[in-house]
């Protein structure tokens, strides 16, 4: 892998309680740093996102529920950092969401993302523990495993200039959230690393809870939860 490395830390200007986190973020990366500003989907004109949104399943299985704005701009956000990779020529970035603080194992995890994901195209740094999968690789006391079924989340991430442009070119209109996208890859032929130990941790309540979630009441809460069940196991079945 060359040198061409950046990190970018996706910030939603308005969520000031995350600022203090974003500059500890940009002190802990080896590599140039800066803010990206996330998209604020709640500002960006309906016609747009209708027009980048599409009202029908753009692939299997049919993703069951509508994208919020909040979800929107996730995507869109992720989508800039894509593209400042490919055009600024950058190997690689780093790409890290405003509500994760680095750990002692961060370094370690970095290294062998760093050595690996020119091959495997996309690294996840996950808070959350990885279940299913098999080591690709190893160094140390760090792995990268290639789980069946990918995590959710996208707090951390490293990837390649090649995955960037092929994403690129696959999410000109979009469907679904960006996590539950980079799941499908049967539909991406992008299967997603992992490494671990990760070296990042969930900071979400820490830093004003999270920006996209949206209040529902018990009875929407408990329509979510099984059309939520039945979609999760689709996607088991085809990963």
């Amino acid at each position: 892998m060359g040198d061409r490395i950046e990190t970018f830390v996706i910030h939603l200007a308005r969520a000031i309680g995350r600022r203090a986190q974003v500059n500890s973020l940009l002190a802990g990366t080896p590599y140039p740093a800066r803010i990206l500003d996330a998209v604020d989907g709640a500002k960006v004109p309906e016609d747009q996102r209708k027009e980048e949104v599409s009202d029908k399943p753009l692939f299997e299985p049919a993703y069951p529920f509508a994208m919020s704005a909040g979800e929107y701009g996730c995507f869109q956000s992720h989508r800039v950092a894509w593209q400042l990779i490919v055009d600024e020529d950058l190997d690689a970035a780093l790409i890290l969401e405003d509500d994760v603080a680095q750990t002692e194992a961060f370094g370690a995890a970095v290294d062998l993302a760093a050595a690996h994901v020119g091959t495997f195209g996309y690294v996840q740094f996950q808070v959350r523990g990885v279940d299913e999968a098999r080591v690709v690789s190893q160094a140390g006391g760090v792995s990268i495993v290639q789980p069946r079924v990918t995590p959710l989340r996208t707090s951390a991430q490293m990837v390649s200039r090649s995955a960037a442009k092929s994403l690129l070119d696959m999410t000109v209109q979009i469907d679904r959230p960006v996590d539950t996208f980079l799941q499908s890859h049967w539909h991406t032929g992008l299967h997603v690393t992992c490494v671990v130990p990760s070296g990042v941790e969930d900071r979400t309540a820490e830093t004003g809870g999270s920006t996209i979630s949206l209040k529902r009441s018990l009875w929407e809460k408990t329509k979510r939860d099984v059309q939520r069940s039945k979609y999760r196991r689709e996607v088991k079945r085809l990963s």
